[in-house]
């Protein structure tokens, strides 16, 4: 009796996996195929190895001031001075040997190198980047892009005349700044007076609040600090890259660029969002200097130096 009980379940299993679609019940065993277990191997950080980070992204023909950070895994290299080897990266021409010191940046956090660059032609470019003296040792690559030029003004050229907002414009500060505690001299003209003044003019272009990078705020502090320093020096002014400050209230989707972003080539970097520059001008209101990410307060004084400022 059992034996028939077991057939008949049998039976039924097989027709209602025939009703389903299902495939004939095999009459031999499936074979399951077993996978071979590979054996990936542990990859181990290399703690002492120098990594680059680029802070100078807008590079063209010509002498051009290139900065950057070096780290390792442990903690920022700051080595008092780092030499650079700079060639074609298709080894098409020889290299060029240069040094470039240690620049510490305000409040004692971060600090980068910086070193004027000749790049002869377009094209990509390779720094082996070596520490001299400090207790790391070993060497970064940074890979460079040059162009033919730049959307923003070059060395040479005039500046924009851009008619930026004033404190004559408005009763309140805040909507022309970002910044925690602005300096009221730093808005009393505007871009285009400047450029007309036949003074020296030190421009910084940036948002404190809102900067996607943590050197906004104390490049406008800087240029502040260069202003006490120098007060008769140069017109100098800060350009709040959004035009509704008080209206953002942390929220960037409300943020409007203003137009000067236009005006001088910012909105056409590639990537680029709100990061800063600095721009020392002649008399002549003729760029002399431009400054792509944090420039220290002996870096602005030796371009005002250069135009006759100092």
């Amino acid at each position: 009796m059992r034996q028939v009980l077991l057939l008949a379940v049998v039976v039924v299993a097989a027709m209602a996996v025939a009703a389903c679609g299902g495939p004939e019940p095999a009459t031999a065993p499936i074979a399951v195929p077993t996978v071979p277990v590979v054996q990936v191997p542990t990859v181990v950080p290399d703690d002492g190895a120098i990594q680059s980070h680029l802070a100078t992204k807008v590079l063209e023909v010509g002498t051009q001031r290139v900065a950057f950070l070096l780290n390792t895994q442990k903690a920022l290299v700051k080595a008092p001075q780092v030499s650079i080897s700079v060639a074609p990266t298709d080894e098409s021409g020889p290299a060029t040997e240069i040094t470039a010191d240690y620049n510490a940046w305000p409040y004692g956090v971060r600090g980068s190198y910086v070193a004027p660059v000749y790049f002869p032609s377009p094209g990509d470019y390779r720094l082996r980047v070596m520490p001299v003296g400090g207790e790391v040792s070993g060497e970064a690559v940074i890979d460079v892009s040059v162009a033919s030029d730049s959307p923003i003004p070059s060395i040479g050229e005039a500046a924009p005349s851009s008619e930026t907002k004033t404190l004559d414009d408005t009763a309140e500060i805040t909507d022309l700044t970002t910044a925690y505690e602005p300096d009221s001299e730093l808005y009393r003209i505007s871009v285009a007076e400047a450029v007309e003044s036949g003074k020296p003019s030190v421009l910084v272009f940036a948002t404190p609040a809102f900067c996607t990078s943590p050197t906004c705020g104390p490049q406008v502090d800087t240029v502040s600090e260069l202003r006490v320093e120098h007060p008769d020096a140069a017109n100098y002014i800060h350009v709040e890259l959004y035009d509704n400050p008080a209206e953002i209230q942390g929220d960037l989707s409300l943020a409007q660029l203003v137009p000067a972003a236009d005006e001088w080539g910012f909105t056409q970097i590639p990537g680029w969002t709100n990061e800063s520059w600095v721009f020392v001008l002649d008399g002549d209101g003729i760029v002399r200097q431009r400054f792509e990410g944090f420039a220290t307060l002996m870096e602005l004084e030796a371009a005002l130096a250069e135009v006759g400022g100092l």
